[in-house]
């Protein structure tokens, strides 16, 4: 393998500004002519702790690039007119974020709604006729009725708040009894909306011309926390919305129910659940270019949050029949589908999935299943048609997430954008390298180490140890933008990260064989690997490793503390468990420890004792930094502060790191740079 490029008189060690600095690329979607991209480009400040973000085009062919807006309000969301002569997108630009429409050849935007709430997940119907987008309100009530409500209990004076089921909170907010709710609107400014007599002259229709198609149901579209437009689409005809929900009533906490439904875009009847009976995910509709068949993506097994995603069709109007026969397009493929696209002729469905250690991009043939890779190496996101291309957004370990484009059989690959290209190489960076290894019983196990940068042979190089999160994760061929390898590597370490059983993208049954195992095969696998990786690369300094993880990694760190105890020099815990019988019932999404467990913990005990840290506290020894965030409800923060108080009281070196407005990831770029700094320096003192 070539080494680390050479220094330079303008360049410089890749660190956290570094990564802060890059330019992310988001949400890119295509002109209806299939000739022109637009895309959300964000930019992070570190010193002003905030972001900005705008509208860019360019070509398919990567020529025109430039800015479309310029608004300190941030853009989201944005979506083609039917013409293609004008960009639909949602911003805050009033005192609520709201539909926006701004013409491609330049000119000031224009508003389109003026609901008295927050807009979200935007969609466009095939005809141009209908908006959709979501609006959290309280079931059974209007936004105006929701607004008022809300303005009378800000002025309350108690503060208490009243719950009779779970959620009473989720990921990182406290629930009030709003659920977010799919609304079509009339759109009047189109061809076929002008023709039928409807509001013309682009003024927006009044607030109350958005319907609710969820109006009684209690649940959420899109589905909660990180659901997004994907989670519904208009039928071909833009007569019905077909969306993903979960309706579960009092098991929500604890039930991956999700079902698909369709509703009339005029809400004159109530939604039909179109998959019924059903217990577990189903998501992510998707017509075909003829409008005769459903895709989606779907899972098996109930209660399970890591299990495939199979690509499902079914016909559609009137190829359906009385009775239309959903078929599993990909049952015979073990990877986990992650993406639905349809190639203009509907003869294939593109797809992205984790595959050994890469998030490659598929062709699935719609006739017969069978399924060939366009893109195997990097990171594949956002995958488009634009005529008889590809449009894909792509990174490695190397650099951050750019526009490509490719043909369908994986030939003519060409780079659309090089926003980053200059910052990429202004910092000096480690070069990756895949290895495979013997793990747990002996079978192969996928790591990747990263060189230090300005590596030179005959030195010997401290290791930072990463663990991924999950379990059913991956530390693969992606930049990643918190726990990304180059910040280590521009420090001077070697980083080894490995892909323990229980990983995805090396089939079902490996990403399965972790349950009721959390503190077996991987702890073996991590052993194994961490040691392969020493007699593989000399130039590591075995005697000074640090091991760093976060969530199930954080888990693990405090695994490794009593079971591991004399291997490390030094430990850091981001947001990890250290009793799993009580992060039970401190815990929201219920049904994630009850598949790993086989059931809560009054019914198997055992199960959350059997590999439980805090069982094994009298054992530590290993100096630890412990980072956690107050608004983080899915491992809460008293697990990151008894860790701390069980180091600090064996008097073991510990130093806890918290944050209070940070949920389970650390997001906002100071707090990331503070984060960063603060591991550096820990990891400098006991290794250096």
């Amino acid at each position: 393998m070539a080494r680390s490029r050479p220094a330079s008189a303008d360049s410089h060690p890749f660190s956290v500004h570094d990564l802060w600095a890059m330019q992310r690329i988001g949400d890119p979607q295509v002109s209806p002519d299939g000739r022109t991209l637009v895309f959300v480009l964000t930019t992070y400040d570190t010193a002003e702790n905030k972001s900005t973000a705008d509208l860019w085009l360019v070509g398919v062919d990567g020529s025109g690039l430039r800015r479309l807006t310029g608004h300190t309000a941030k853009p989201s969301n944005p979506r083609w007119s039917l013409d293609g002569r004008s960009i639909y997108f949602l911003s805050a630009r009033t005192e609520t974020c709201q539909v926006w429409r701004i013409p491609v050849d330049g000119g000031e935007a224009e508003q389109m709604t003026r609901e008295p709430l927050d807009l979200g997940s935007l969609a466009v119907s095939p005809d141009g006729r209908y908006l959709a987008f979501s609006m959290e309100v309280f079931p059974g009530t209007s936004p105006a009725e929701t607004k008022t409500r809300l303005d009378e209990m800000a002025k309350r004076k108690a503060t208490g708040k009243v719950y009779d089921r779970l959620f009473i909170r989720h990921w990182d907010t406290w629930k009030d009894g709003r659920r977010s709710h799919l609304f079509v609107m009339p759109l009047a400014t189109e061809g076929p909306a002008r023709r039928r007599g409807t509001r013309a002259g682009g003024s927006p229709p009044s607030p109350d011309a958005a319907v609710d198609l969820m109006k009684q149901m209690d649940a959420d579209v899109p589905s909660k926390p990180f659901g997004g437009a994907e989670d519904f689409t208009f039928t071909p005809d833009s007569r019905l919305v077909v969306f993903s929900a979960r309706d579960a009533g009092r098991e929500e906490a604890w039930s991956t129910a999700f079902n698909l439904y369709e509703a009339p875009v005029d809400g004159s009847r109530p939604p039909r659940c179109l998959t019924a009976p059903n217990q577990a995910v189903m998501t992510r509709p998707v017509f075909s270019p003829d409008g005769r068949t459903l895709a989606w993506l779907a899972m098996s097994r109930p209660g399970y949050e890591s299990d495939r995603l199979r690509i499902m069709l079914r016909p559609w109007g009137r190829a359906a029949g009385r009775r239309p026969l959903d078929r599993s397009l990909t049952e015979g493929w073990d990877r986990s589908a992650g993406a639905i696209v349809w190639s203009p002729d509907g003869r294939s469905i593109y797809t992205v999935a984790d595959h050994l250690g890469q998030h490659s991009l598929f062709a699935v043939d719609v006739k017969t299943g069978r399924v060939r890779t366009v893109v195997e190496s990097g990171y594949v996101t956002s995958p488009l048609v634009a005529g008889d291309r590809i449009v894909f957004g792509y990174c490695d370990l190397r650099g951050p997430t750019e526009l490509h484009t490719v043909r369908s059989d994986g030939r003519d690959r060409r780079v659309i954008t090089r926003i980053n290209a200059a910052r990429v190489a202004a910092a000096r960076m480690g070069d990756p390298e895949q290895f495979t290894f013997a793990g747990w019983g002996n079978e192969p196990v996928h790591a990747y180490v990263v060189r230090p940068v300005d590596f030179r042979a005959g030195r010997k190089y401290p290791v930072a140890f990463l663990i991924h999160g999950g379990p059913q994760g991956s530390f693969g061929n992606m930049f990643h933008y918190r726990w990304n390898p180059q910040v280590y590597a521009g420090a001077g370490y070697a980083v080894v990260m490995v892909d323990f059983h229980g990983s995805t993208g090396y089939g079902q049954a490996f990403t399965d064989s972790i349950r009721d195992d959390w503190g077996g095969k991987p702890f073996v696998d991590l052993q194994k690997g961490l040691a392969a990786a020493l007699e593989r690369y000399p130039w590591m300094d075995g005697r000074r490793v640090a091991a760093l993880g976060a969530s199930y990694g954080g888990y693990m760190i405090n695994w490794i503390a009593g079971n591991w105890p004399d291997r490390f020099r030094c430990l850091v815990n981001h947001d990890g468990n250290l009793d799993e019988r009580m992060a039970y019932y401190d815990t929201e999404e219920l049904w994630f420890p009850e598949w790993e467990r086989h059931g809560p913990p009054w019914e198997r005990p055992s199960a959350y004792t059997k590999h439980n840290p805090i069982d094994h506290v009298h054992k530590w020894r290993t100096p630890m930094l412990v980072i956690h965030g107050g608004r983080d409800f899915r491992v809460v923060d008293t697990q990151g502060i008894s860790t701390f108080t069980a180091l600090q009281r064996r008097g073991i070196p510990s130093k806890l790191l918290y944050f209070p407005d940070e949920n389970h990831w650390v997001l906002k770029p100071a707090n990331s740079v503070q984060w960063h700094e603060t591991v550096l320096a820990w990891l400098r003192q006991w290794t250096r």
